[in-house]
Formats: C-alpha cells, sequence, structure tokens
C-alpha cells in the first residue's frame, strides 16, 4: 500500500522524532539490586523524555517517541527477544505458508481490551485494515504490512494474513506496537480521534493511558487484569507500578537535572557528555544499548555530480578521520561504524570491520586517478576548471539531534584537506524533501532503526526509490544488491539469509554508496531504587516487570 514516506524519511533522518520501528540491544536489566531483591508492587515512577508525540495514534505516527509510550498499552501477536528469536504473546502459536505469502496465528482465548471487550481474530483484521486504508494516513506501520492484501477469519481464535509477495520480515514487523491492536469499539467510536491519546487508546496492554496534557506529560496506570505477558518476562500478572507519569522534557540540562535532583526516576536520552557526571552520583545508573538497524551515516547519491564517480565516493569513504571525530564528538558512548548495519542488528557481518580505515593517502590517489589534479586558490582540487563540489544540506535546527551539525564540521574539514568542498546550506523543512529525496542533493544523511536486516532492502534496493516512496537516497540501481535483498525477503533459512545480507553489506561499501558514521545508542539514566527495567529490541524502557524498591 502506499504511503507517505517522504516525512517518515525526514524523521528517520533527523532522529529527534523518528527511530523507527525497532531498534536495541534488548532486554537488558538496568538495576543491579533487581537481580537479587523482591520486587514490591505499587509506588509510582516518573519517566523523562526528550520528545512529545505529534499524534498518539500507534497505526499512523511514524514517531519512535510514539512507539516507546505506546508500547506499555499495545501488545503484539509475537515477541521478539534480544537474539531476534520469536515468542508466543498474544498468538500461542504461527505458521507461514512456504511461499511466505500467507501467515496463520493461532490465539489466545483469555485476552481483552481495556474497555472489557474480547480481542480475537476479528479484531486482527479489522486493525490490520486500518493500517492499510488511505484514511488512516499510515506513515510507518503501513510500510510494515508491505505487499498485504487482506486478513481472513478462520475461526474466533484463528486468523490469516495475506500478501502478494513473500515477507519473510514479517514475523519482527507483528513484534512491534505499531502493529498492535486497538479495541474495534474503540476504533469506531473514536475513529480520527485516536490521536488524541488518553480514553480513545484502548489496548490490551499492562498499563491504560488515563490522560494527556499537552507539553507537559502523559499518565498510564496499571491494568489490574493484565495477566497475558511473554514467556520473557521476569513475573506473570499485573505490572508492578501502580502508576507510570512520562513527561516531556526537551531541553538536556533540564532532563538531566531533574534526575540528578530526584524530581524523575528515569531520563532518556542522557547526552554524551553529561554521562560521566551521572555514573558518577551514586544513586544514580545509566543503561546504555546499542540500537539495531540502519547505522548513521552518509548516503551518497550516485546520480549526482562528481558522486556518480566510484573513485570519488571512495575517497569521500577513506577520506573522514571517523575514529577520531566520533569519539571527539560523542565522548566515547557512541562507536564508530563499520558497516550499513549496527552489531545488534541480527545477521551483522562483523567482517566488515577495520577493513576500510582511514586513509588520506589512498583518497588522494583515488582523486587523482578520477582526474582531480589540478588546485585552485583555496586549496580545492579541480577538474577542467571546475571545483570537486558537493552539497550536503543541513535540515532546521530542531530537527538536528545527537550534535550531527557538530560532526559534519569534522567530516568537512576532514573532506577540505584533500582538497573536496561540501557546502552545508540550511534548507527549510519543505525543500530540503523535495531536494535531497528528489534525487537533487549529493549527501543526505540518516538511520533507520528496525531490528530486522530488511533494512538493507530498504536502503539499497532499486525498488526502494524516494521519489516513490523508498528509503534508497543512493539511487544505485544494482543487479546483486537488488536480486540479494529480494531473495532474502523469501526465505526464513538462516545460513541463506546470512549469506544474502553479509554480500549486501559487504557489496555497499565496495560501492562506496554509504559512509557509515556511528552506531545510535539508548543512553538512559535510572534512579538506583529502580529495580527490574529492562530495554526491549527496540531500545525502549519496558516498565512491565519495573518496581520500586522500598
Amino acid at each position: 500500500m502506499p504511503v507517505n514516506r517522504s516525512r517518515a524519511l525526514v524523521l528517520a533522518a533527523a532522529g529527534s522524532l523518528f527511530l523507527g520501528a525497532c531498534s536495541g540491544a534488548g532486554d537488558t536489566d538496568g538495576a543491579a539490586a533487581g537481580a537479587t531483591a523482591t520486587p514490591v508492587s505499587g509506588g509510582s515512577l516518573t519517566y523523562a523524555v526528550d520528545t512529545e508525540p505529534v499524534s498518539f495514534d500507534i497505526h499512523a505516527s511514524p514517531q519512535d517517541i510514539t512507539g516507546a509510550i505506546q508500547r506499555n498499552v499495545f501488545d503484539s501477536l509475537v515477541h521478539q527477544d534480544s537474539k531476534g528469536e520469536f515468542h508466543p504473546w498474544l498468538a500461542t502459536k504461527w505458521s507461514a505458508s512456504k511461499d511466505l505469502k500467507t501467515y496463520t496465528f493461532h490465539l489466545r482465548d483469555d485476552v481483552k481490551f481495556t474497555d472489557g471487550t474480547a480481542f480475537d481474530a476479528e479484531a486482527v483484521k479489522i486493525n490490520f485494515d486500518r493500517i492499510v486504508n488511505k484514511s488512516t494516513k499510515s506513515q510507518y506501520a503501513s510500510s510494515l504490512l508491505g505487499p498485504y492484501t487482506g486478513t481472513t477469519v478462520v475461526d474466533a481464535r484463528t486468523v490469516e494474513v495475506h500478501f502478494s509477495a513473500p515477507v519473510a520480515s514479517f514475523l519482527q514487523a507483528a513484534s512491534t506496537p505499531y502493529l498492535g491492536f486497538y479495541s474495534p469499539a474503540a476504533i469506531k467510536k473514536y475513529g480520527s480521534k485516536l490521536s488524541a491519546g488518553g480514553a480513545a487508546d484502548v489496548g490490551t496492554g499492562p498499563f491504560e493511558f488515563t490522560s494527556y496534557t499537552k507539553g507537559q506529560s502523559v499518565t498510564l496506570t496499571r491494568n489490574p487484569a493484565y495477566k497475558w505477558a511473554p514467556s520473557t518476562a521476569a513475573h506473570t500478572g499485573p505490572a508492578y507500578l501502580d502508576k507510570l507519569t512520562i513527561r516531556f522534557l526537551s531541553q538536556d540540562a533540564t532532563r538531566v537535572g531533574a534526575l540528578t535532583s530526584g524530581q524523575v526516576q528515569v531520563a532518556d536520552p542522557i547526552p554524551p557528555a553529561d554521562v560521566k557526571t551521572v555514573k558518577a552520583n551514586s544513586q544514580l545508573q545509566v543503561l546504555t544499548t546499542d540500537a539495531p538497524g540502519a547505522n548513521y551515516a552518509l548516503v551518497l547519491n550516485t546520480t549526482q555530480k562528481p558522486l556518480d564517480d566510484i573513485r570519488v565516493r571512495r575517497a569521500v569513504l577513506r577520506g573522514i578521520d571517523i575514529d577520531t571525530a566520533v569519539k571527539s564528538v560523542y565522548f566515547g558512548v557512541y562507536k564508530r561504524a563499520w558497516g550499513p548495519i549496527s552489531p545488534t542488528t541480527p545477521y551483522y557481518d562483523k567482517a566488515l570491520e577495520n577493513t576500510w580505515t582511514y586513509d588520506p593517502t589512498l583518497a588522494a590517489k583515488s582523486l587523482d586517478e578520477a582526474g582531480w589534479t589540478g588546485r585552485d586558490s583555496d586549496g580545492y582540487r579541480t577538474k577542467n576548471g571546475k571545483r570537486l563540489s558537493i552539497e550536503w544540506p543541513l535540515m532546521p535546527q530542531e530537527y538536528i539531534r545527537e550534535q550531527r551539525d557538530t560532526l559534519g564540521q569534522a567530516i568537512q574539514a576532514d573532506l577540505k584537506k584533500l582538497g573536496i568542498e561540501i557546502k552545508r546550506p540550511r534548507l527549510d523543512i519543505g525543500t530540503y524533501i523535495a531536494k535531497v529525496y528528489g534525487g537533487q542533493e549529493g549527501i543526505a544523511d540518516y538511520s533507520w532503526a528496525r531490528f530486522d536486516p530488511d533494512v538493507l532492502r530498504l536502503y539499497f534496493n532499486s525498488s526502494s526509490d524516494p521519489r516513490e516512496g523508498g528509503q534508497n537516497a543512493t539511487f544505485y540501481k544494482d543487479a546483486d544488491l537488488d536480486k540479494w535483498t529480494d531473495q532474502a525477503q523469501t526465505t526464513l533459512d538462516k545460513n541463506t539469509r546470512q549469506d544474502l545480507y553479509a554480500k549486501t553489506q559487504q557489496r555497499a561499501i565496495d560501492l562506496a554508496l554509504e559512509v557509515p558514521l556511528y552506531v545510535r545508542t539508548a543512553v538512559v539514566g535510572v534512579a538506583s531504587d529502580v529495580h527490574g527495567l529492562k530495554t526491549d529490541p527496540n531500545t525502549w524502557a519496558n516498565f512491565y516487570d519495573t518496581w520500586i524498591g522500598k
């Protein structure tokens, strides 16, 4: 189904609103004392985040913060653990047809929405059909359903989900809150008002969405009837916490100050510059989780001169001192990247590590071979009297996070030493969308987090054209990359997928289609009396097993 991907791509590039569908190393205990102490029910916890959702509609919104909040309210058909394995949740078991075009799920018979209505096969159909309905204006969930053709209700506890093409990544998609389930009664009653949250937000999760104060906070309260957590959870039955308050504190200093003063018990994120200070506080802990999916990278548009020449792209790849830049900007908290996807992503190819280190001599030789041998009065390389110049635009400041503009300055300086001019005009968001995803700029920069290697298809398959709603801003057409990423969607065989995805990662670097920069890292500050806090495969804080020490 067609979706508005341009905005989702901008949010991915900015990172300030969108982290994607799934990320994280997953299921990591964030409180040492929680491993041995006895859990206690009751109490309230306040969680500070840096972003307020534009919409709470889990089917429509592409925002990471929407998924992070709504994970507490919405359950999924299956649960994915930190190793990428799937476990029963709302579905007790499932199977896929040989051609991976039909998935059959057998559902639990004891699940109820918080409005008291039963969760059943008809609810699955109503929700999936709503996602792909154009009136929902889904900006992400519909892409997770991909070539969806419909859902068949076999009986109250059995449902078949159909696709027009193989979708090996569907179980992973079905594990995310974006494919979670509203009460059909709520969908009928509230319709487009589901974006408002509050009373309209009726799911089956361990918490109920009680209230929302715009610009300030969300309040979630315990669902006392909850008893269908996945088997990977640390306990069964209702959540321990009575109430979970989520405060919107966009300023780093304010958020960190609220944590250190005890006004909030969990703060996300902690800026790299403040990690050392927070760690030094005996009343606090830091929970760090590497996000899977596509690393933050420079995506090189191969249709724009001079990046249409592989020798110039390779010079850019080898001419940036990534280790030094990432370490200095992020104080060693973030790791430099070696490939298109992060080490916590299934089928990551470790063999790429240390294979393309900083080598300005090699980069200079590559530019010489490409004919850029002259120099102008400013020291930039020239060929036939034309300067070697590449445009890499900046978005408005409000869309920039993680000091990516500062990192960009270091990259500009390194490439200037080689004689490459990097221009960074600041564009309004509309112009940025039109030019970058219309293929008119030399470089785009973004990450795309998802706990599935299918992001490689989104990045490098030629059918994923940004001008038609895709994410391949390299605009490169390569028969092997198309074949390998398409074939990976037709099989669940792990060895086959490992081979196909490893070849894809290697070829992307060999062709210098992008310059991987750093692995996105979730850094959460936690008070010492908070126990059982975990991050799930989205790097989102999971509050179901969380409790407050007395």
